[in-house]
């Protein structure tokens, strides 16, 4: 029998020739200790040139392509390419790792950079994104990612000189990011006139925000900011592909093969030319320098480094050298010499001492290489060409001997033969050519018979046979020299080879999988003399077997490095190194070969450290010396734990069911029933298939798990408390070292670990996120600070958490086998180590990964439990086959025989160990392990009396052990929990079902009694009494029944006949033959006497109740026994219904069948009785209902009317109308699975299949009844019962095994610890109220600027796309400019007239923001605040926050948002005062800058203190901060309402769940809690608890209050002791205590209440809500700490409804937002209102008109306003309302009158000094879009959106008598302007085009000569050739919509949809002219006019209803 191991040899890399230079840049750099670092293939090589050593680092697993230096010079950064790939940040001194960062990336990381101090990493990924990534690389952990650009990026860089700044660059763009908070925020370089736009491949950063950057032609871009500053031309060449900045300067590299030096800077210091040299060569590209004091290395693209040392810089030495591109595929080793020659596709053939490590010749050929070939002499070197043809050469000199071309197609193989006479030639044209060798390469033979290309080939050692293989895998042998076939296989037998290359054949079967045919081994290379094997495949593992290898899946070594496919491997000759060789990588490997003797010694060497082990895990051969798997272990490994449906799933189905039970929910529901029930006992333990999962906690309470419930058992009172806040199986447990606080890990989707407190039963930290299907294992550290789990995902997930922050520090793919225990070192947290089937490794920690190590032991066991020792290095581990294995770091020092069968549990004590295994014994070992100091047995003859409960077996299989007060602690498989004394009596504390399903159930007639019938074999008697114990069990076994009594003296009591105490059973009891096999079912007769049982085999009997003694049994059918029932009363009949669709009726008495029930098509569920005993209600899983007539079994047909009024004794069925709407909205996922009904008749209790029970009330009528609902089973629920009072309720579970037994709180007892049941599955839909302005703010759909379209329906070509037609001139061939110099014509006249400017006129420079009218009131909320104890307050519009000081009424604004804000608070702490946290509107998720995001700034400087990038999608609609102050709470617009809670300092998000289906509009932490919060919205209250990284949150329950109902909930605020205030759409205010409501505050306004707000400084609260102002209330209320009493103020406003938007609370003053724009202090004493802030409250504001001679201005807007307002007074002077929407207003030119244009088409005349209507209009229907005055106050001009102009005179009177208009205007009319003479007006028109009329008489003026001609008094319009230039590229959805040219004539600005205002020259009528763009206001600007002497531009805003006022500065004289 051959060895079946793997072989003990193994492989040590010891030299990589090449450097990757090809598709990489920068990658080759000095380290601190002059060493050299880059990478080949997936290696890091650190190559030292003085000693010509190497050292490797192995981490990766396929193509770096990234490497980064740290600043330090000692670390380095790679990064790989890959699915998943990830980055390594390692040690070059010890090639060790240090840290791991994944889970970001995919495709690849394309470049790499550190930080100046080398804290922070960027990382560039290759996605289609090319996302930008920075980390915090020690901790592993992401601080920011953002799309990078949507092309490739190249480089990337930190600014050195500037904290947080970084360059990117790639094709075609240059981006400039600042990191701040979580937001990294990129602003593009602006190339400009300087230089082309083109791709950047290279970059370095100086001072002075000075950036170098090398582009694709050859130029370096010099940057300043982020503009080209400057180019410098032809720096090289071609493209530049390398920068890199030193102490000195800069050193450039560039395609022509040049690396040019610059100083600091960059003026040119000199230039290599590597071509030039004696090295060089034609087409040298150069992909990396790195310049450090003289010397320059230098990566080529052709894989060689050179090295330069500046001052003798002609002479570079060549210090490696590799293959360049092309695949390499040849390789053969000299017959003698330690020589390898390799030959590639890039046509050279190259020979590299093995010995010096050198490439010693290289000769370059004609065509690609394919292979290559030695003879046996030395002399000649023969190599296979791709073209078909092959050429043999000296070795000696390399000249050519011979060249022969004999097939079309490539050489794949050639051989010498031994004797070297011929040399065999394998083609791609399926044949082999055999040439002699002395006969100058004759050919004197062919092979033919292969049916595929030739791929390898073998010559016999007497050089008589050939074998070869071909690429379809078969072996074919021919006879040499002439090529026959052989086809006797005889003839072969005796043959023995001389090499063995072949990849098929029987001595090589090892090689390839066990089940696979796969051809993806390219190379196979025999090493007779040590008997191994090694192999190359495409995978780049080279593998080590034993040779010959007959039995398909050897064992293995493997060896990593190589990244993708390994095309060939040879030993050399002498069997020293293996020789391999990479396709696509070009590089050549060597190995060292370490045989057996020498590895021995070698084992205290560390082994190199890779990823990949060198150990094979995928060979899965059967080991023939692998113990037999135990059959316990082989259970557990293959449970999977999936689930159909996991919980998580609920809410989606729920919402994809919703649509079709609209209907049915508008009936009216069935209430929830009064009473509740409450978990009180739970019998059962998880044993079977868990380990190490019971313990003490500090109090001596015993804490443990069963189904979904944490257990804290108390033994001394013998009652139980319970965590119940997981919702599906707990798999594992781990206690915290303090012992008070434990870890529990679950079944799910996204399964989820809770860290819990054992006192409080409340969960301290949720950690999510991470682990797939479920958590199989947890361990704490000994410090306690974090915690180790394990997933159920295929790679068996390794996760380490800081567990109070919730935050994952590393992870790490485990084992592909399952793993069972992982532990962390107690003395050095960041190691660990897991164990589990064949499997143990040893971790470390690395940044955001960990490293691991298989255990050194000859064959791989599987381990069951493990401990640390006595040291940091000693590790314990216990085996499945019963050693426990000694370790010292990771290598087995000895084992030691401990138990028969597997070591399932181990602990550690001070000065020894205890173990526990199958064989049911415990042992106590010393601290060595030398000796055994005791054992305990697990008997029955040892129990002790105290023991509650009966020990099913001896010897039970140990699963848990623990030790403490004295006890060892001991879980068994059996379910059975025991407790040792040290003394040796073992005492029962608690215990359950084992494994199998448990069904039966039935409550006893009379007497606190169940009995339960289960899978496992066992009919079990419990007593339900406070002593909760097992009173008897009766085990179901073959041939016999065993059984056990436990004869308590109150036992004695509920026996009827008086048996004596010492009842020694017949022995004809112990000889019964019936039971098979395990129960599905069991029922008392009504006396309580005997108890039937249900059978799986088809049989039944009935039982003496008391002894469990047989009385009778059956056996009449096949199939499983599915209900049994006696009939009521005297219990005379007996129905047993089977699953084989009958129940069969027995007469107890007589004990024969006396009726069959036929007619049902599947199997019986249910079964009951009628109280007559005459009426069978069958259900069965068909969902049919029938009624059987007893005794015969006749069918009958009962109307559904009637069933409801036969008295029925029993209800378990689900069918019918009276329980109709106990089946969920989901039913197609869930069955419910059984039922019960209370004795009283009043509650229905069900159990289904996901584990919940729910109560009804009864009858449950209508579908979708609301319910009680209690999660405890984990998977489904089995069977429920009342007991006899209804004072219990008892369930199974199926898969959980759990006896539950639940205490029944009647109605009246309401003192309900928080009443546990989430109410119903469907919100009840009774709308929750309707008002206008909630609706508005719930439905109004906010986009970003970006996506505006226009604001008025324009049609046409725009302007700048509209072909000019020519001039006059032009037309006749003058070409403009080209005028005589004098001429005769008139000079142009000036465009503009430019009154009321000094004789110098100035143009303007800038705009600077100045003051601001206008407040977010109308769909913002709680957004108004003071700072500074009441002398600022703070508020926003548009995107603007604005802070205003209310002494001196100065505005100060802050404007980093890039969109329309949405909401605002303020921190309260003292540690952060004046903190403000705005949110912003914005696009998708993507991170990308137009992502929606919260900034937090400093309210008093503007600062920015973080930018936190959001996935809101939408925007972000609300923000609160904690109560310290470091937590930020933000809730989006995006369709889930996602919540998130982020620490804003650091910018990371510390947690995030779905809010709400529904808008949610405020959620605000509690004021005293960093971890309390609430939410409210439509139809929606939450309250959430922030554990760690996780939200868990109740909804509010309302049914403590008679008919409450949820209605929408707009505000919400906080009172003492957990009180919450919430209002609501009604008016109501709800008081909630924890999250009851407790009472409704009814109508504490008559309206929606908007705003709640509290401080805790008295606790009073303000409400604002939307109220008529009267007498007694008011839309504002103060209110005190309970909110019984209040105090309304009247608002006067002169509204006629207030409606209070935001309030706030300072020192004795209110302050109030409304909707109307108006923000109002109100004093507290006197009431006194003071409107501090006043805007339009309905947009747009489209008219403005500013004075002729003063700094006021007026405007119009829809809200049927026109305000004047005064500039230098800061504030509304006035207003009128008019009671129409008002669309334009216009000044007379003296300013005495105002024109004012409607929407309804009218207009009016006021009188500016009385505000007196001297004269109104309308002439037509349709809006008024401008009204102008002539310049001579003659004319009043009205154009409307009837694409009309009318004429008034003024000088007639105020009758207003139209005098003409202007006809044929294409559009409607946008703008007007007069002539400066009155006599002409322009008009700008909705079909962007451009007219001019006369005046009055309305003609149109057409000829371009004379238009150009006029002096315009005013410029207003859009269009026009002289603003063709103010028409932006990207307008093709949004327009300009305003313009205004100065009144100086030098400028003009304007306003757009994207809400830019813009400042250009006037005129300007190049396209796309230069500009100055100002932002703030939201989308579609309206208006925009300059006021008189060009001091201010006034803007006027659509969407944000703001005016904003613009100082202008003039540029100097």
């Amino acid at each position: 029998m051959a060895d079946r191991t793997a072989p003990n040899c193994h492989l040590r890399l010891e030299w990589v020739y090449g450097y990757r230079g090809h598709q990489c840049r920068n990658n080759l750099y000095y380290t601190a200790a002059k060493e050299i670092v880059y990478f080949v293939a997936g290696v890091g090589v650190v190559y030292n040139t003085r000693e010509h050593k190497q050292k490797f680092y192995l981490g990766h697993n396929d193509d770096i392509i990234s490497l980064a230096l740290h600043p330090e010079r000692v670390l380095v950064a790679t990064g790989q390419v890959g699915k998943e790939p990830y980055i390594c940040v390692w040690d070059s001194y010890t090639v060790q790792t240090v840290s791991i960062l994944k889970d970001v990336h995919t495709h690849g990381i394309a470049c790499l950079a550190f930080d100046l101090e080398g804290q922070c990493l960027v990382s560039v990924g290759l996605d289609s994104k090319n996302t930008i990534c920075v980390w915090d690389w020690r901790r592993g952990k992401v601080l920011a990612a953002a799309p990078g650009h949507t092309d490739r990026i190249f480089d990337i860089s930190w600014d050195l000189y500037q904290p947080s700044k970084l360059v990117s660059c790639g094709v075609k763009h240059i981006k400039f990011w600042s990191l701040c908070g979580n937001a990294l925020t990129p602003k593009r370089g602006v190339f400009g006139k300087t230089g082309d736009l083109q791709t950047i491949l290279c970059l370095a950063c100086a001072k002075d925000e000075v950036t170098y950057s090398g582009a694709l032609n050859g130029d370096i871009y010099v940057w300043k900011g982020i503009n080209l500053m400057r180019t410098v031309q032809g720096a090289h060449g071609s493209g530049i592909f390398s920068m890199n900045a030193c102490e000195e300067g800069f050193a450039t590299g560039g395609r022509d093969g040049c690396v040019r030096l610059w100083d600091l800077n960059f003026k040119p210091i000199t230039v290599i030319d590597l071509r030039e040299t004696d090295q060089g060569y034609k087409g040298l590209s150069v992909r990396s320098v790195c310049w450090r004091g003289d010397h320059i290395l230098v990566g080529t693209q052709d894989s060689e480094i050179f090295e330069v040392v500046v001052h003798d810089r002609n002479k570079p030495f060549l210090i490696m050298q590799g293959h360049c591109e092309g695949e390499l595929w040849a390789l053969a080793v000299h017959p003698t010499k330690p020589l390898a020659m390799t030959g590639s596709d890039d046509r050279s053939v190259r020979i590299w001492s093995l010995i010096d490590h050198a490439l010693i010749a290289r000769c370059n050929m004609e065509e690609p290489i394919r292979c290559a070939a030695v003879s046996t002499d030395g002399i000649h070197l023969a190599l296979g060409m791709k073209d078909g043809s092959f050429t043999v050469l000296r070795v000696r000199d390399m000249t050519e001997v011979v060249h022969i071309k004999d097939r079309k197609e490539a050489i794949h193989e050639l051989k010498y033969s031994p004797d070297g006479a011929h040399l065999a030639v394998g083609s791609n044209d399926n044949s082999v050519d055999i040439y002699g060798v002395v006969q100058r390469y004759k050919k004197v033979g062919e092979c033919i018979g292969s049916n595929s290309f030739i791929t390898h080939m073998d010559w016999s050692t007497d050089s008589k046979y050939l074998q070869t293989n071909n690429g379809s895998g078969r072996r074919l042998f021919f006879r040499m020299p002439s090529g026959k076939e052989v086809t006797n296989r005889e003839e072969l037998k005796l043959v023995q080879w001389a090499t063995w290359t072949c990849v098929l054949g029987p001595e090589v079967n090892g090689i390839w999988p066990k089940y696979s045919d796969i051809n993806d081994i390219n190379s196979v290379d025999a090493n007779f003399n040590n008997q191994v094997l090694v192999t190359a495949d495409d995978y780049g593992l080279v593998k080590l077997l034993r040779y010959p290898c007959v039995k398909k899946g050897a064992k293995f070594k493997k060896y990593l490095g190589h990244s993708a496919h390994i095309t060939n491997v040879r030993w050399s000759h002498d069997y020293q190194w293996v020789i391999t060789i990479g396709g696509a990588d070009h590089s050549v490997f060597q190995w060292k070969f370490v045989p057996e003797r020498k590895s021995k010694e070698a084992l205290h060497i560390a082994p190199q450290e890779t990823l990949a082990d060198s150990n094979s895990e995928e060979s899965d051969s059967d080991q023939s010396d692998v113990p037999e798997m135990d059959s316990e272990i082989e259970q557990e490994t293959q449970l999977t734990y999936r689930r159909q449906v996991y919980k998580e799933d609920l809410p989606q189905l729920k919402e994809q069911c919703k649509e079709k039970h609209r209907a049915a929910v508008m009936k009216k529901r069935e209430k929830t029933p009064g009473s509740g029930v409450k978990l009180h006992f739970i019998h059962g333990y998880r044993g079977y298939d868990c380990r190490s999962n019971l313990f003490y906690t500090q109090t001596g309470e015993i804490v443990y798990h069963a189904a979904a419930v944490g257990v804290v058992y108390n033994r001394q009172q013998n009652t139980q408390r319970f965590y119940m806040g997981h919702d599906d199986d707990i798999l594992c447990l781990a206690i915290h070292p303090l012992k008070d606080y434990v870890a529990t890990g679950q079944v799910g989707r996204d399964s989820s670990i809770h860290i819990w407190d054992t006192e409080t039963l409340k969960p301290m930290s949720v950690l999510k996120g991470f682990h797939q299907l479920g958590v199989c294992t947890l361990d704490f550290s000994a410090d306690g600070k974090r915690l180790v789990s394990v997933g159920l995902d295929e790679n068996h997930t390794i996760v380490l958490w800081d567990w109070r922050k919730g935050e994952k520090l590393s992870a790490m793919r485990g084992s592909k086998d399952k793993i069972f225990i992982v532990k962390i070192n107690p003395y050095l947290p960041d190691k660990l180590i897991t164990a589990g089937v064949k499997h143990m490794k040893f971790w470390h920690k690395a940044g955001g990964g960990l490293i691991g190590r298989k255990g050194n032991m000859g064959k791989t066991e599987t381990m069951m439990c493990a401990v640390y020792g006595w040291s940091e290095e000693m590790v314990f581990s216990g085996t499945c086959s019963g050693d426990i294995c000694i370790w010292r770091d990771m290598f087995l020092m000895k084992t030691v025989k401990a138990h028969d069968g597997p070591v399932f549990s181990m602990h550690a004590l001070e000065k020894g160990f205890v173990t526990g295994g199958k064989d049911g014994i415990v042992a106590l070992w010393d601290d060595t392990f030398e000796r055994c100091l005791k054992t305990y047995a697990i008997k029955r003859s040892v129990l002790a009396p105290g023991s509650k409960g009966l020990l099913l077996e001896d010897n039970p299989s140990i699963r848990a052990i623990s030790l403490g007060h004295g006890h060892i602690l001991v879980g068994t498989k059996n379910g059975e929990i025991l407790e040792v004394d040290k003394s040796g009596p073992i005492t029962l504390l608690v215990q359950g079902h084992m494994e199998g399903e448990v069904w039966g159930l039935a409550t006893h007639p009379h007497l606190p009694l169940c009995a339960t019938v289960s899978d496992d074999k066992t009919l079990r008697i419990w007593d339900l009494s406070p002593s909760h114990c097992m009173l008897a069990v009766r085990k179901l076994r073959k041939g016999e029944s065993v059984l056990q009594h436990k004869y308590v003296s109150r036992f004695s009591v509920f026996v009827q006949e008086s048996v004596r105490a010492d009842v020694h059973y017949s022995p004809a009891a112990l000889t019964s033959t019936f039971l098979f096999t395990g129960g599905r079912c069991c029922c008392f007769s009504p006396d309580g006497k005997a108890l039937a049982v249900g059978l799986n085999d088809g049989s039944f009997l009935i039982v003496n109740a008391d002894t469990l003694e047989d009385l009778v049994s059956f056996h009449h059918r096949k199939d499983i026994i599915t209900d049994i029932r006696f009939s009521p009363g005297a219990g005379k009949y007996l129905a047993v219904a089977s699953a084989d669709t009958f129940v069969d009726i027995y007469n107890v008495m007589s004990s024969k069948r006396v009726g069959v029930c036929k007619g049902c098509l599947n199997y019986i569920s249910h079964l009951d009785w009628d109280k007559r005993g005459k009426l069978l209600q069958v259900n069965t899983g068909a969902k049919e209902q029938f009624f059987f007539e007893a005794p015969r079994g006749k069918r009958q047909t009962i109307p559904t009317t009637e069933v409801e009024k036969i008295d029925w004794t029993t209800w378990t069925c689900v069918l019918g109308t009276s329980v109709e709407g106990i089946w969920p909205v989901i039913s197609e996922v869930t069955e419910v699975t059984c039922a019960c009904l209370s004795t009283d008749r009043k509650v229905l209790a069900t159990g289904d299949d996901l584990g919940y029970i729910k109560l009804f009330r009864y009858p449950v009528k209508g579908k979708y009844a609301k319910f009680k609902r209690y999660v405890a089973h984990s998977a489904h629920v089995t069977n429920v019962r009342w007991t006899h009072d209804d004072s219990l309720l008892v369930t199974v579970g199926g898969g959980d095994t759990c006896l539950m037994i639940w205490a029944h709180e009647p109605e009246g007892r309401r003192e309900f610890k928080q009443c546990d049941s989430e109410e119903s599955d469907i919100e009840s839909e009774d709308d929750g109220g309707y008002d206008s302005d909630v609706m508005r703010e719930n439905e109004i759909n906010y986009t970003i600027k970006a996506l505006s379209t226009n604001m008025r329906p324009m049609t046409g070509v725009k302007p700048h796309l509209q072909l000019k037609e020519p001039s006059v001139d032009e037309r006749q061939g003058v070409v403009r400019g080209s005028r005589p110099p004098v001429s005769r014509a008139l000079p142009q006249p000036e465009k503009l007239q430019t009154n009321n400017v000094g004789k110098k006129k100035r143009p303007i420079e800038d705009l600077v923001l100045d003051l601001v009218f206008g407040y977010r009131g109308n769909d913002c909320r709680n957004n108004v605040h003071y700072l500074n104890e009441g002398a600022d307050i703070i508020y926003h519009t548009a995107s603007i926050g604005i802070v205003l000081n209310l002494t001196t009424s100065c505005q100060s604004f802050y404007v980093e948002h890039s969109d329309d804000i949405l909401c605002l608070t303020i921190n309260q702490h003292p540690k952060f005062p004046n903190v403000v946290a705005t949110g912003q509107v914005g696009d998708t998720g993507d991170m990308s800058a137009t992502s929606p995001s919260i900034h937090v700034w400093d309210a008093m400087t503007k600062q920015t203190l973080s930018v936190l990038r959001c996935f809101h999608a939408g925007g972000v609609c609300s923000v609160s901060f904690s109560a310290t102050g470091k937590l930020l709470l933000s809730v989006g617009l995006d369709p889930e309402h996602t919540i998130t809670i982020w620490k804003w300092q650091e910018g990371a998000k510390v947690a995030s769940r779905i809010g709400h289906t529904q808008r949610i509009f405020v959620a605000e932490f509690r004021p005293d809690s960093d971890t309390h919060f609430v939410s409210v919205g439509i139809k929606h209250v939450r309250f959430w608890t922030l554990a760690g990284r996780a939200l868990l949150s109740k909804k509010g329950v309302l049914s403590s209050i008679e008919d409450a109902r949820m209605q929408t909930m707009l505000s919400v605020a906080f009172g003492a002791n957990n009180l919450t205030f919430t209002g609501t759409i009604s008016g109501d205010v709800c008081v909630w205590k924890e999250h009851i409501l407790v009472r409704i505050v009814a109508k504490a306004h008559t309206g929606p209440v908007f705003t709640m707000y509290t401080t805790l400084r008295d606790g009073l609260i303000v409400t604002g809500g939307k109220e008529r102002p009267s007498k007694e209330g008011g839309a504002l209320k103060l209110w005190d700490q309970e909110l019984k009493r209040c105090r309304a103020f009247r608002l006067e406003t002169g509204q006629i409804i207030d409606c209070v938007r935001s309030v706030c609370r300072g020192k004795g003053k209110i302050l109030v937002g409304t909707r109307n724009a108006e923000i109002i202090e109100v004093g507290e004493k006197n009431a006194a209102c003071n409107i501090l802030v006043n805007g339009h409250m309905d947009g747009p504001i489209w008219g403005l008109g500013t004075h002729p001679s003063r700094d006021v201005f007026l405007s119009a807007a829809e809200d049927g306003t026109v305000r004047l307002w005064d500039i230098p007074e800061k504030k509304m002077l006035n207003k009128v309302n008019l009671g129409h929407a008002a669309h334009t207003i216009s000044y007379s030119p003296e300013g005495d009158m105002v024109a004012i244009g409607m929407k309804n088409g009218e207009f009016i005349i006021l009188l500016v000094a009385s505000l007196k209507i001297w004269g109104k209009k309308r002439d037509r229907r349709s809006p008024i879009q401008d009204i102008r005055f002539s310049p001579n106050s003659r004319y009043l001009a009205v154009g409307s959106a009837e694409n009309a102009v009318d004429f008034y005179d003024l000088t007639i009177g105020p009758q207003l008598n139209r005098i003409n208009s202007c006809r044929d205007i294409p559009s409607f009319v946008m703008q007007m302007d007069f002539s400066a003479d009155s006599s002409y007006i322009q008009i700008s028109t909705g079909a962007y085009k451009r007219l001019v009329y006369e005046v009055p008489s309305g003609k149109q003026v057409t000829e371009q000569t004379h238009i150009d001609r006029i002096t315009w008094a005013t410029w207003t319009s859009v269009l026009g050739d002289e603003v063709v230039g103010i028409w932006s590229r990207n307008t093709d959805k949004a327009d300009v919509t305003c313009a205004c040219v100065s009144h100086s004539g030098l400028n003009i600005v304007t306003g757009d949809d994207f809400g830019m205002v813009k400042l250009f020259d006037f005129p300007c009528p190049d396209k796309f002219a230069k500009h100055k763009r100002f932002l703030g206001h939201s989308a579609h600007l309206t208006n925009i006019r300059f006021t008189n002497g060009d001091h201010f531009v006034v803007s006027a805003g659509g969407d944000d209803r703001s005016l904003f006022v613009w100082r202008c500065v003039h540029a100097p004289h």
